[in-house]
């Protein structure tokens, strides 16, 4: 089978007791960066020396039919440097193949980068989306940015330290200055840091520079509260803009508490070429 394990993102004590088991006894590895799973085994005075087969982005739909094949024959432990692979990490398309081939493929849970940054923000944690790594320019950044910005769950974003004063200023314009924010740096190291505030006092908090492994936790959207007039106009607006009216009735009516049935029926009547009800037809009076 194929087994992913979870490793610590940053503590070393954070290491499972059935992830040093897998360790121990592990005859094949396939590891995001050989040289860091030969660091923990080291780190964790394991002795086992298995093999360690390189597994990364750039290689990881080649390596994928070959890995899943020797996993009909032998247990195979995927490793991805810090926390759970397939989560930003290598892992995906492997899985993905091993679904298809229908080779059992299971977990050993542990650290995630994810969910710890979502547990100590202090945003609510009872509805959430993980957007993975913003995209390094600015157009696409922005782009990606305004496709979220009426998303109400919480959201978790990873990003680099060079970017992410560039990041948080995008994610002022877009999302509003006022939007609270929360940038968590070396999550359970010994320089871990939480800081909190809006969009607009973090930016300017990392324009001075900021090191690290970073995840930002994005408040969502709060309810929009608007009339029927004004839903109705953005309703339109989207079907202007080539989207279908029960679509866009739907998606205005997510973001503002008014009727789906209600808009769309509104938004009928006013679009352009909607035909006014035909006058009922009687038949002939007999003289």
């Amino acid at each position: 089978m194929i087994i992913l394990a979870a490793t610590p993102i940053g503590n070393l004590g954070d290491v499972s007791r059935r992830l040093v088991e897998a360790l121990t006894t592990a005859t094949v590895i396939a590891a995001e960066d050989t040289r860091v799973t030969v660091h923990l085994l080291k780190a964790l005075a394991i002795e086992n020396r298995p093999q360690l087969i390189s597994l990364h982005d750039h290689n990881e739909r080649v390596k994928a039919v070959e890995l899943v094949e020797l996993a009909r024959d032998t247990d195979l432990l995927v490793l991805s440097d810090a926390g759970m692979p397939t989560v930003s990490d290598p892992g995906f398309h492997l899985v993905d193949a091993a679904v298809a081939a229908g080779v059992t493929v299971t977990v050993l849970p542990g650290p995630s980068a994810v969910l710890t940054a979502l547990a100590v923000s202090g945003l609510p944690t009872d509805r959430f989306t993980f957007e993975g790594f913003l995209p390094r320019k600015h157009g696409d950044r922005m782009s990606a940015l305004r496709e979220v910005a009426d998303e109400r769950r919480t959201m978790v974003f990873f990003e680099s330290p060079n970017r992410l004063a560039a990041s948080l200023i995008d994610l002022a314009e877009v999302l509003g200055a006022d939007r609270r924010v929360v940038v968590c740096r070396e999550l359970t190291k010994f320089f871990e840091e939480v800081k909190r505030g809006t969009a607009a006092e973090l930016a300017e908090w990392a324009a001075a520079g900021v090191k690290g492994e970073i995840a930002i936790v994005v408040a969502g959207a709060e309810k929009r509260v608007l009339d029927l007039a004004t839903g109705v106009a953005e309703v339109l607006a989207q079907v202007a803009a080539g989207a279908r009216l029960k679509e866009a009735a739907a998606d205005v009516s997510a973001v503002s508490g008014l009727g789906k049935r209600d808009l769309y029926e509104a938004a009928l009547a006013q679009k352009p070429g909607a035909r006014a009800p035909a006058a009922p037809q009687h038949p002939p009076l007999p003289f």
